[in-house]
């Protein structure tokens, strides 16, 4: 069969399962009907453009002020999804039910396709020696005064070279000013937020998509379609490839060379794809996992770890730029304990009241991910902590979901809801982590692994690199706050709700993400 044959009968398949899901949609009934929700918009796509979106800041504000913690959101044809902050739903989503619950089809297909198919105290010297190199570079920046940075790109380098060095054993970057970023940098980065411009297409297309076809027409057809965010897409998901390729093969030579190779290599042996690969190397055929899962390990577990920890990181400094009171106070209790113990240790770096205060705030505030899909693998009884009121004024204390319905989990209103954390909810408050917390917190239960927030999640599926992530930030921020003040530049930050939050200049002709604030030695 010729492509353009293929290409006709995918067509009229795409066509046939469009007639049927939008017949199915408008005839039959469900229980989510019933669940209040904004209205439809389109009849094609819903509220879709609107949740979704890189500007939706406002929009989940307003719906879940207006409908509370469970909500129905329209998409495809009328399709109902349910967005929930719930505590006692999102335990049973998360945690109780978990395998009731996975990963939505589109978000784990498409994850497949870009990385493949798909763990402390040991890493602070790798973690200080890179922080180290940046200092030295902005020292050199703004030792004649004051200088404009993009903080964004400096934090992605040095977010990239952390887990470079940690967690591959690989150096991508010397962090000098004149030195070209790896390619692989600008791809991660960049990915999220490209990938967020065909989520509508990604989540109804690329699992049908999937059910046909090989690997191979695949990529005739992304390279065959007239269209530049998928081939972007396409050239990001090439260079990550290439590069997890390129690290293995010389990680494998130096493992089969003995133990002086190994030692010669960055990490010495130490980092966690050399521990993997040993550990793979000693594990039966059946438990031991293919180079093509070892190759998405990498990539996963790279991305992972860098795009939410360069953005976490700009977050914070962007936030201390525009609090010097509570930048002069961290700054102070940096110094006055590297006085006292020398350079911060983990111990030490943990220790920390205020640098922890200002972490778990920021994180609480602005988590990079603001929610993350679910879809239910059979029919369920999602239950609710308190009951809401129905479209037909009936009181509802439990929904049955049915098989393959979308939820929407919402991290960051749950982590700002104001029933829980207060009428200042929506402010940035440090100090609230510097006396007990308000007894609605601790009584809602809420399911997250990390300080009652869910910011990383919880349940078996919870971010495994969480206790990673927050040491990288309290070593970067001690390095950089000790020596340099951050003040907000000129240019008007806007942050995008992509999949990942990134910053962008307003007016900017540029067009790519940057976050510019004004660096120079603290006094």
């Amino acid at each position: 069969m010729s492509f353009f044959s293929i290409e006709a009968l995918l067509v009229y398949a795409t066509f046939f399962w469009f007639f049927w899901k939008a017949f199915r949609e408008r005839v039959l009934k469900s229980s989510l009907d019933n669940i209040p929700g904004p209205p439809s918009q389109s009849l094609l796509k819903g509220v879709f453009p609107q949740f979704f979106n890189p500007n939706a800041w406002d929009f989940h504000k307003e719906i879940a002020e207006k409908y509370g913690s469970v909500i129905r959101i329209k998409a495809l044809f009328g399709a109902n999804q349910l967005f929930v902050f719930d505590p006692l739903a999102m335990h049973h989503v998360i945690v109780k039910d978990q395998n009731a619950y996975e990963e939505t089809r589109s978000f784990a297909e498409g994850n497949r396709l870009a990385f493949g198919p798909g763990l402390l105290g040991t890493y602070v010297p790798t973690f200080y020696n890179v922080t180290y190199k940046l200092k030295g570079t902005f020292m050199k920046k703004v030792a004649n005064g004051p200088q404009e940075i993009d903080i964004l790109s400096w934090m992605t380098r040095t977010a990239l070279e952390l887990i470079g060095q940690s967690g591959l054993g690989y150096s991508f970057d010397s962090l000098e000013e004149n030195s070209v970023p790896h390619p692989y940098s600008k791809s991660i980065k960049e990915y999220a937020p490209t990938v967020f411009k065909v989520v509508f297409w990604r989540t109804y297309f690329l699992p049908f998509l999937l059910k046909i076809g090989s690997p191979k027409f695949y990529r005739r057809l992304i390279d065959f379609v007239p269209w530049r965010t998928l081939h972007e897409l396409r050239d990001m998901s090439d260079i990550m490839y290439k590069t997890s390729v390129e690290i293995y093969e010389s990680k494998k030579a130096a493992l089969a060379a003995g133990d002086e190779a190994v030692s010669q290599q960055i990490g010495q042996g130490k980092d966690i794809l050399s521990i993997l690969m040993r550990a793979n190397m000693e594990a039966s055929e059946e438990e031991s996992l293919t180079e093509e899962e070892l190759l998405a390990q990498m990539s996963t577990l790279t991305f992972a770890a860098m795009d939410t920890t360069s953005g976490a990181l700009a977050r914070t400094l962007s936030i201390l730029a525009t609090h010097q009171d509570a930048q002069d106070r961290l700054r102070r209790e940096i110094v006055e304990a590297k006085k006292l113990h020398g350079e911060l240790g983990y111990d030490e770096l943990v220790s920390l009241p205020y640098l922890d205060a200002v972490c778990r705030e920021t994180l609480r505030l602005y988590p990079p991910v603001s929610f993350m899909p679910r879809t239910t693998t059979q029919d369920v009884i999602l239950p609710l902590s308190k009951p809401i009121r129905g479209v037909d004024g009936q009181e509802i204390q439990k929904i049955p979901l049915p098989k393959d319905t979308n939820v929407h989990v919402g991290i960051l209103a749950s982590n700002r809801n104001p029933e829980i954390w207060g009428s200042d909810s929506y402010e940035w408050k440090p100090e609230r982590w510097l006396k007990p917390l308000p007894e609605t917190v601790t009584a809602a239960h809420i399911p997250g692994i990390y300080s009652h927030l869910m910011t990383f999640l919880g349940g078996g599926r919870a971010c495994i690199g969480f206790k990673f992530s927050q040491l990288e930030m309290k070593v970067v921020l001690a390095v950089l706050i000790e020596s340099f003040r951050f003040s907000p530049s000129k240019k008007e930050i806007f942050w995008q709700m992509n999949g990942i939050a990134s910053p962008v200049v307003l007016d900017s002709e540029e067009g790519h993400h940057q976050l510019p604030l004004v660096v120079e030695l603290a006094a």
